[in-house]
């Protein structure tokens, strides 16, 4: 089994995504890995260089800035590193610059993988997500953030990146998965407030026009953390590739999680949710068979 890595990177150094973090989760379970690096206004492309692996290989890209709506041009790009892996490999795997596997998962990843090779009717697994928020002591809970998604598919063609590089789809329809019996860590929202504001009028151009982001962050010197409707205190352990950046922390962050910004019928639906285990009406960028 050929098990090809993947991701895309652009100002990450500004951005101060924990790309290397993220690259060096999956590498264990990857016999490549690919980085599409873009055209930065920093040194995202010597950065990248400095990850120590044989297994890593670069493709160096220019983004098309013109390709806002909906985010769409995240996708164009990881789809220019999938095209770029082996055509030996038989599962790629997708990691985010701010998502990170535990490394408690890597052999249930790998035994998922070994498990499901040969069934074509699998066309890629599906993980987790824990969504840290604040600082690394909470996650997110609501139902604005999504439970599950895809970060490994099938190398085989009509499989591609999907909107906002969120997911896949395979010739615009939902693919068929299993679960991969891991959970990704995504740390977007972990950030000093003033980082974390920077981070979003970067991201946020992807979205929307620069008129619109002068707008709403005229007056903003940094990024509110209270502004959330729901929040759980961690109680697990993080990655050992991230510790180095914990300890490094200079923010803190404290929430009363017993205090819930939800409209009554997100009240309702959110303690059905906690009390059963169904999202009422989710949304699921993928189907999962048996």
């Amino acid at each position: 089994m050929f098990v090809s890595g993947f991701t895309i990177a652009r100002n990450v150094v500004k951005g101060d995504y924990p790309i290397k973090e993220a690259v060096y989760s999956v590498l264990p379970l990857c016999d490549e890995m690919i980085i599409a690096v873009g055209q930065s206004e920093d040194n995202t492309l010597e950065y990248i260089r400095s990850f120590d692996s044989p297994k890593i290989r670069i493709i160096e890209t220019v983004w098309d800035d013109t390709l806002r709506e909906g985010g769409k041009v995240l996708a164009v790009e990881t789809n220019k590193a999938m095209d770029a892996l082996n055509p030996a490999a038989d599962w790629c795997f997708y990691i985010q610059a701010d998502e990170c596997l535990h490394e408690t998962y890597i052999e249930t990843v790998r035994s998922a993988m070994n498990r499901f090779v040969d069934d074509k009717k699998v066309e890629g697994l599906l993980f987790d997500y824990v969504h840290f928020y604040g600082s690394y002591d909470y996650v997110a809970d609501s139902r604005n953030w999504y439970r599950r998604e895809i970060r490994v598919v099938r190398n085989i063609p009509g499989i591609t990146s999907y909107k906002d590089a969120q997911g896949f789809r395979m010739n615009h329809r939902k693919l068929n998965v299993r679960s991969a019996g891991g959970a990704i860590f995504h740390y977007g929202w972990v950030k000093h407030p003033k980082q974390q504001l920077e981070k979003l009028k970067q991201a946020r151009k992807f979205w929307h026009s620069d008129e619109f982001l002068e707008k709403e962050y005229a007056n903003a010197e940094a990024f509110d953390f209270t502004m959330v409707d729901s929040l759980q205190k961690f109680e697990g352990t993080h990655p050992l590739v991230m510790q180095e950046r914990i300890r490094q922390k200079n923010w803190e962050f404290e929430y009363d999680i017993s205090i819930k910004n939800l409209s009554l019928k997100k009240r309702f639906l959110y303690w059905i949710e906690k009390l059963s285990g169904w999202r009422v009406g989710e949304n699921k960028n993928y189907k999962v068979i048996k």
